[in-house]
């Protein structure tokens, strides 16, 4: 067999030329734009290993660059990042990685791999890290990285020794005339082990070509990315890191300012407070007052539906409405229950139960609810729960976002008690209220003889019109589904999800 004829060539002028191809492409050089692993290795150490596991590896990061990331630059910070960490719960890479991975995608990468009709990846970081992305996301058939050893549960931070067989690759390497290799401007262990010669031409990545790479648009995503989970909500690179850690000291004192004063004073008093700390709130009213359209012979209170970005939400609706309100909540820790400024009850999801506790709430005042039973970061609602729906006619539907730039105030995963905190971390967190229209009396169950589930839909229309955001079905089971491997049934900041 003879050795493989070998171009540099542009892919955006190869990308006729893979369609109803087999492509085998080294994930990093061929959709990466960047070219440093090092920011996906700070994520697993900071999700998966803490803050002084991040550090270290952090501190290491001048080794790393003098010895190369190719080789052994790349062995420590497997081990460093990776050591110690039981394996049966590791998911950052299905759970935190894609949408890091999505954001550095160069479309013109992208679009060439997308043609071929089958796909197989080689990765130089751990399968662990890849595999989940590479599968769910890009379709690939079959990935080729190398696993990490473990002991007892608990990886060792080593990367395996054994060679795989695999028969996505063997079927492809049988017939050469349909197979295409795309990998950089160099050549890896990867390709010393399993290609040695080829018959078929391999596109090899121009270093310029990739500088100029535009980043994937979201709406060319091969799928939405609705969920993911992690605290950081940006990508460490080693300028970022070093701003990060910089911050952190005087961060920590902020959030602990903040929490503080935001629960100890009334609205009024720590709100000038708190947006000299750096904090911000957008109120949006309609024009004509929701509450003068409120039947005044009804004894009950106003039902506030509200979509879920975080834990703060009924906090910050209470606060910008200037008036007492109750939440339902059906897991919150001991610790934020106790000191929440409002009231919150805990519900047992037990229908029945649960709908007689939030109507006799609704007797004796305000009351909010977040119908998605979950929060969720990306610009999507999820499918409203219509219990709320049965409860009265006067619902003010109130849409909320929340803009972050250092950390995300929510975890499916993580420790929920100190979701405050990591939003109140942030350099200048920004909460958007917007109070809607009350719903009309025709849109109603009691009065417009609307079903519940037609209340929930026109409700949560609403609310995604006035963000921007789409409308789904997904529930709270499907989230905690793709990001825990569990339904949520133990835990999560949520409420009314019935």
């Amino acid at each position: 067999m003879s050795p493989s004829k070998i171009e540099t060539v542009s892919l955006v002028n190869k990308t006729q030329e893979l369609s109803n191809k087999t492509v085998v492409f080294e994930f990093e050089s061929t959709l990466l734009r960047s070219t440093s692993l090092f920011s996906y290795f700070m994520l697993v150490a900071f999700e998966a290993g803490g803050l002084l596991r991040s550090l270290i590896l952090f501190l290491s990061y001048p080794l790393v660059w003098l010895l190369g990331e190719e080789q052994h630059g790349l062995k420590i910070m497997v081990f460093l990042c990776l050591f110690g960490i039981r394996k049966d719960t590791f998911r950052i890479g299905s759970a935190v990685l894609p949408k890091f991975f999505l954001e550095d995608v160069g479309w013109e990468g992208f679009e060439a791999v997308m043609r071929c009709e089958r796909k197989v990846a080689l990765s130089k970081l751990p399968r662990v890290m890849v595999e989940g992305f590479l599968k769910d996301y890009l379709g690939v058939e079959s990935v080729l990285a190398r696993d990490i050893k473990s002991f007892k549960g608990y990886f060792l931070g080593l990367f395996e020794e054994t060679k795989e067989k695999n028969t996505c690759l063997y079927e492809a390497k049988q017939d050469n005339e349909n197979m295409i290799r795309i990998t950089g401007s160099h050549i890896g262990y990867i390709d010393r082990e399993l290609f040695p010669e080829f018959k078929k031409v391999c596109l090899i990545l121009s270093s310029q070509e990739r500088r100029n790479w535009h980043v994937l648009p979201k709406e060319r995503y091969p799928k939405p990315l609705i969920f993911h989970d992690g605290r950081l909500a940006f990508k460490p690179t080693a300028a970022s890191a070093l701003a990060f850690f910089m911050w952190l000291p005087f961060g920590l004192f902020l959030s602990i300012f903040r929490f503080t004063f935001g629960i100890a004073l009334p609205f009024n008093v720590s709100a000038p407070i708190l947006a000299f700390s750096g904090t911000r709130t957008t109120l949006s009213r309609p024009n004509n007052n929701p509450l003068s359209l409120v039947d005044e012979e009804n004894q009950k209170g106003v039902l506030y539906v509200c979509n879920h970005r975080t834990l703060l939400d009924p906090l910050y609706i209470a606060y910008v409405l200037d008036k007492p309100l109750s939440a339902v909540t059906y897991s919150l820790s001991r610790f934020n229950e106790l000191v929440a400024p409002i009231r919150t009850i805990r519900l047992t999801r037990d229908r029945e139960r649960d709908r007689e506790t939030m109507d006799k709430l609704l007797s004796l005042g305000n009351l909010v609810v977040c119908p998605e039973g979950t929060t969720c970061r990306e610009p999507y609602l999820l499918r409203f729960s219509p219990l709320f729906a049965e409860l009265t006619d006067d619902i003010v539907p109130v849409a909320v976002d929340v803009k972050v730039t250092m950390f995300y105030g929510t975890t499916a995963s993580g420790h929920k008690c100190l979701d405050p905190f990591f939003h109140f971390l942030n350099p200048n967190p920004t909460y958007f209220v917007k109070i809607l229209d009350r719903l009309p009396r025709s849109q109603t169950c009691r009065e417009g003889g609307k079903s519940r589930i037609e209340v929930a839909n026109s409700v949560q229309r609403e609310i995604g019109n006035a963000l921007g955001f789409e409308c789904t079905s997904l529930t709270r089971k499907d989230k905690y589904m793709i990001l825990a491997g569990n339904e949520g049934v133990n835990g999560g900041p949520c409420n009314n999800c019935k």
